[in-house]
């Protein structure tokens, strides 16, 4: 299985580099590549080369190369290795690291610009550029989404841990400190017992009670007309907000869903939207609710990357590998626009950039994504 890989490994570099001997004379654009090749994580290292490759092949530009380096995960040695091969080169522009953690360490070497697919910070960082889907682009998203939808009464959940204080700078910092914010227990025993305070569940069942006794000794038609509406309620009133924004994923949003739902909120008064959503099919499980909305990279696009990435390697991509894919787009926009690659600043575009995720902007030396609203609906995934 190792000599498969290092099989695999070698044509790939071959691929990518055969024939650099006979371009020495033409102007090129050498690319960088910091990926984890071996070791655990070997398996995002692939599918990054194999994402390049198809990026490669669409460009169709022979004046291309990329030049993949194994920097492995969290381990300080290989990257600066990595690193200092790709700088041997004579490369200019980098795509890596896959890691926020690992910015401290690349910022020294100033004489280079990197491309990272993280979704920490949108903001340019010294010699950086994350192009991930960031929090920022999300929220923005989808609060112009919610304003479109006539609500006035937002709140933004999210879960106590040691995200927490990040979500509340990203609040903070896109001006939305005028929402409401609701932070929870991620345990789901703990976390009913949070929800139903939020939605004042208690005094709503109670008033929903009280309503009803009024009616039982009444034998006029109306009033019996009146308890029976009333029997096949759970709760009489509303809550304190017209719409959520839930920050989480997986089982933990699924929790929140539930609770929510638990404590009869209104899905027809109140939007239910959410982050952090790839088109994970295990969410129509959560069959309890009706419309989940989320703003997201282009759905069409992203099933026609996985389709040919499929039919060209067997297999199914990871969702960074398309980051990188629209990495070398965006690189090669800048080295046709520029004539060369100096520095941070060939990434200062005014205008917006289409890629295979959506459309880029660099207003502010951030990169922020225009996102599309999608919404769960019957098993499918539909753009609103």
């Amino acid at each position: 299985m190792i000599k498969k890989f290092f099989l695999t490994l070698i044509y790939l570099i071959i691929f990518f580099n055969s024939n650099i001997l006979s371009e020495e004379n033409k102007k090129i654009l050498k690319v960088g590549l910091l990926a984890p090749l071996t070791g655990q994580y070997s398996g995002l290292g692939n599918s990054i080369v194999y994402s390049l490759q198809l990026a490669l092949d669409e460009l169709g530009d022979e004046n291309v190369f990329i030049f993949p380096r194994d920097s492995g995960f969290n381990n300080k040695e290989k990257l600066d290795k990595a690193i200092e091969d790709i700088k041997l080169e004579g490369i200019k522009i980098v795509i890596g690291p896959i890691e926020h953690k690992d910015f401290k360490d690349v910022k020294k070497y100033n004489d280079l610009i990197f491309i990272s697919p993280s979704n920490i910070d949108p903001n340019f960082n010294e010699n950086i550029i994350s192009i991930g889907v960031s929090l920022e682009s999300q929220l923005t998203a989808l609060i112009n989404f919610i304003e479109k939808q006539k609500k006035k009464r937002t709140i933004i959940m999210y879960p106590k841990n040691q995200y927490s204080e990040f979500i509340e700078k990203k609040i903070k910092k896109l001006n939305l400190n005028k929402i409401k914010t609701f932070m929870y227990n991620s345990n789901p025993e703990v976390l009913t017992g949070e929800i139903e305070t939020l939605t004042n569940y208690s005094q709503r069942k109670r008033s929903l009670e009280l309503r009803k006794k009024m009616f039982m000794d009444k034998e006029d038609e109306e009033s019996i007309r009146e308890l029976a509406r009333l029997e096949r309620l759970y709760t009489l009133g509303e809550v304190d907000f017209d719409s959520v924004i839930i920050i989480d994923f997986g089982h933990n949003l699924k929790s929140v869903l539930t609770s929510l739902v638990y404590t009869d909120v209104d899905q027809d008064k109140v939007l239910f939207t959410t982050i952090n959503q790839w088109f994970e099919e295990s969410i129509f499980n959560e069959n309890t609710i009706k419309n989940l909305y989320y703003p997201s990279i282009n759905y069409e696009e992203f099933k026609k990357y996985n389709s040919k990435y499929f039919r060209k390697f067997k297999s199914y991509p990871n969702e960074i590998s398309i980051l990188t894919y629209d990495a070398l787009g965006l690189i090669y926009y800048a080295w046709k626009k520029n004539g060369q690659m100096q520095s941070i600043n060939d990434f200062s575009f005014k205008k917006k950039i289409q890629g295979k995720l959506g459309t880029y902007s660099f207003k502010g030396k951030a990169v922020l994504q225009e996102l599309d609203i999608y919404k769960t609906e019957k098993n499918k995934f539909k753009k609103f």
